[in-house]
């Protein structure tokens, strides 16, 4: 079980409690046949929506419920014990809907944001590109007005809920490569002109959609520009800092999950007589794991903090980032080995939270970019 945790009142404790049960009961039990057969469950975010998790750091004015980012990461991590895929879901969700709660208007927050955030639409973030990947700025998809409409062309890559998702955060050319020239744009998820191709077939989060976007001659209305033309890279930027922290979170729950599961099994497993928990070889290597989960979750709540303090975070976000999902990686892969050939078996989780871990090193920036984000801030210390 997760270490107890200090919340900022009671009531955030009252939450933490429920989202915890609703992960234990609601969620758990359908994750592993989901998994199995690849089912995307739309379902789950309905239940996640009617209790305000979409919504759950925004404000109450549009359906949020204005709880910190420190205890928002936290219901996170819970949902992330009991389902990676729809933890990340929720994640994304979230970063989706930041865009139009810091940059939009009064008149876009009014009339977009209760159904996003209360459960009713499901959001997607539409930046990544096959080729500009790590250098987002390089996109190609573009976005040209025509009176009282933008009419978008290209294609996007790598997008959870591509497909599925009833809004995109869409990130598009309106300048010239190479200036400042990308926009952000709240695009309906069905449009004339809107593609998807077949999800991807990847090794793990298989419950959760990812799959191209296609923008042939789309067209939507000058009213879903968020902010003005050109702000679309410092938008994606600062929702990528916060969108970063709920990975961390999301890494922490995975790692908790298969050190919950290691530890029961070598509690019930026996050898040469005694619980090979006993054996100190293993007992060890346990530690390590508890050590790296608990070491981890500080650093992801530590950025929090600094985020619901209003401090600058973009670093701290980076280290959460990189810290917390390079420990996912060692600690699922440290829990099959305490399982042995059951480990490495579909009888156990654990082989799941293996394969689950390793995409975690990679989207919302790879751990390689983290590392430059954080040496690029030591320069200007």
């Amino acid at each position: 079980m997760p270490a107890e945790r200090l919340l900022p009142t009671t009531e955030s404790e009252d939450l933490i409690a429920l989202v915890r049960e609703i992960a234990r009961d609601e969620l758990a039990p359908k994750a592993g046949l989901h998994e199995e057969e690849g089912r995307f469950p739309r379902d789950a975010f309905r239940l996640l929506g009617g209790v305000g998790l979409l919504g759950l750091p925004y404000p109450e004015d549009f359906g949020g419920s204005a709880q910190p980012y420190e205890v928002y990461l936290q219901a996170l991590e819970e949902v992330a014990t009991a389902w990676m895929s729809v933890a990340v879901g929720l994640s994304v969700h979230v970063m989706s809907s930041y865009a139009l709660v810091n940059f939009g208007t009064p008149e876009q927050r009014a009339k977009w944001l209760p159904d996003a955030l209360g459960g009713e639409l499901l959001g997607g973030y539409a930046l990544s590109e096959s080729h500009a990947g790590s250098d987002a700025a390089a996109l190609s998809t573009r976005a040209v007005r025509e009176g009282d409409e933008y009419v978008v062309r290209g294609t996007k890559a790598w997008i959870t809920h591509g497909g599925v998702a009833d809004f995109y955060t869409l990130m598009a050319r309106t300048g010239e490569p190479g200036g400042r020239g990308v926009s952000c744009f709240f695009a309906p998820g069905e449009l004339d002109g809107l593609s998807a191709a077949a999800p991807e077939r990847k090794m793990g989060l298989t419950g959760s959609v990812t799959a191209q976007l296609t923008f042939d001659g789309a067209r939507f209305g000058a009213d879903r520009l968020i902010g003005a033309e050109g702000d679309g890279m410092r938008i994606a930027l600062s929702a990528l800092d916060s969108g970063r922290l709920g990975i961390a979170a999301c890494a922490v729950g995975l790692a908790q999950a298969a050190l919950d599961e290691a530890v029961a099994y070598a509690r019930g497993r026996s050898q040469f007589g005694r619980p090979i928990i006993e054996f100190q070889g293993l007992e060890f290597l346990l530690a390590d794991m508890a050590a790296a989960v608990d070491s981890a979750r500080a650093t992801y709540l530590d950025a929090a903090r600094r985020r619901d303090r209003g401090l600058p975070f973009t670093r701290q976000a980076a280290v959460a980032k990189l810290v917390c999902t390079d420990a996912a990686m060692k600690v699922t892969t440290d829990a099959v080995q305490v399982l042995g050939g059951a480990g490495y078996t579909r009888d156990f989780p654990v082989e799941r939270y293996m394969r689950e871990a390793k995409v975690l090193q990679i989207f919302e920036g790879t751990n390689q970019i983290q590392r430059v984000v954080i040496g690029r801030a030591l320069r200007k210390a």
